[in-house]
């Protein structure tokens, strides 16, 4: 229980940050342009507010709502989430934004994706700043390969060095999409370079099998708990796994997946010991643990002063920016649907343990995540408002209010069915899966 709530805790301190950030933008720009903001809302409030109040003077409501799904500001003259039409049959006024220059209402509808994106590029820069950057060298660190990667040809053992001719140097979420992404892989194998030629299907394959691409650490057994389970078995330190119940595994992620799904059972474990094959019972305990540790892989690690964190944190930002748009090509297939999560999904990123590291660098990706979902053109969302501005720069003519406002409702609909969906879905896996 204290797991849970440790991550719930993380998960709404993350996501309140960067709805109030997000929001932000969009209040900047309109306050910039002189249009009038009614509400300024973290959460949305249907009926009734936890929370609100209205400075003197003020012509903006400052609030908390009870429904934890965003949050929101209320532009003068917009047709958005309130769908309130009687305020668009009034005659339209200076401080409203349908009364703005169309480049104006362009930059308030970016402005809050643009506040995602400096957010994460500050939080990076102090994340290298504070705890330095360290990462495994791809190009220098032989991998433990999945059995969708051995089928399209890689094997334990290969140092990947390129992907499409694209020399790769870090393990890495980025590095990793390219490789999955690529027509051709370059890998260093008994020390000759061999080129791979990647199926067309293979991502394909790869996000249906629901297992990573490879690993860098083998399932070595470094030190033993002491009476821990894996002791009280007869396993020794240098000990190598190699299967769990007669299923073969190659890679300490194996592993770990294998014993999670063993969790409070006894099992079987395939071990060489002394280039002597073994089979020794374990039982696993209720966390999907026996109680060993493995030695630690070869890792760089950089420190950064406060200048030099600037361009550092520009850069992580990037690689993340671009790591996360590569996957969205993987999202909209059969198996990327499958593998939607929703709020219970993004929480299990967070740590069991409060870790200020981990957080804000998740708090960095997560704004990362929300300004390219929310460039996508989708009615409702601001991607969609962006792209009635583009065809109205472009054609010099304003869509129809009504098509605007089917156009809204229609997104609401869209997405609030992909809510439903994606926290469905975390229901599935964790009762029936």
């Amino acid at each position: 229980m204290d797991t849970i709530l440790i991550k719930a805790l993380q998960l709404i301190l993350s996501l309140s940050i960067l709805v109030i950030v997000h929001e932000f933008g969009h209040f900047l720009f309109a306050k910039l342009f002189h249009v009038r903001v009614e509400k300024f809302y973290l959460f949305f409030n249907p009926w009734f507010s936890l929370f609100k109040f209205k400075p003197q003077k003020s012509e903006t409501e400052y609030g908390i709502g009870w429904l934890p799904l965003g949050g929101y500001v209320k532009i003068s003259g917009m047709i958005d989430e309130s769908m309130d039409k009687e305020a668009l049959k009034q005659p339209p006024q200076p401080w409203e934004f349908r009364t703005k220059s169309a480049g104006q209402r362009l930059l308030i509808m970016l402005g809050g994706v643009l506040m995602n994106f400096i957010l994460a590029f500050l939080i990076y820069s102090m994340v290298v700043f504070k705890w330095g950057d360290n990462y495994i060298p791809i190009d220098k660190t032989p991998l433990f390969f999945s059995e969708v990667a051995q089928q399209a040809g890689f094997q334990d053992g290969d140092i990947i060095l390129a992907a499409d001719g694209e020399n790769l140097k870090q393990y890495d979420d980025l590095d990793l999409f390219k490789i999955i992404d690529a027509n051709q892989v370059t890998v260093l194998r008994e020390e000759q370079e061999k080129v791979i030629d990647i199926p067309s299907d293979f991502k394909f394959r790869f996000l249906a099998a629901k297992t990573i691409f490879a690993d860098f650490m083998p399932a070595r057994i470094d030190s033993l708990i002491p009476g821990g389970n894996a002791e009280q078995a007869g396993l020794k330190a240098g000990d190598k796994i190699v299967s769990v119940d007669e299923k073969d595994i190659n890679s300490l992620s194996a592993l770990v997946l294998q014993l999670k799904k063993n969790k409070d059972t006894r099992i079987e474990l395939g071990i060489i010991r002394n280039q002597e094959e073994l089979s020794v019972a374990v039982q696993v305990d209720k966390e999907g643990k026996i109680g060993f540790s493995t030695s630690k892989p070869a890792y760089v690690q950089k420190e950064y002063n406060f200048l030099e964190s600037i361009p550092a944190g520009i850069s992580f930002c990037m690689r993340k920016l671009s790591s996360y748009v590569l996957s969205l090509k993987l999202l909209f297939t059969k198996a990327g649907l499958e593998n939607i999560g929703g709020f219970g999904a993004i929480g299990n990123l967070f740590p069991a343990k409060w870790n200020w590291n981990v957080f804000w660098s998740m708090t960095a990706f997560l704004s990362i995540m929300l300004g390219v979902m929310n460039l996508l053109p989708i009615p409702a969302l601001d991607g969609g408002h962006v792209m009635f501005l583009l065809y109205e720069i472009i054609t010099g003519r304003q869509p129809n209010e009504k098509l605007m406002e089917y156009a809204q409702v229609a997104g609401m609909i869209l997405l609030f069915a992909l809510l439903i969906y994606a926290n469905g879905m975390d229901i599935f896996r964790a009762f029936f899966k």
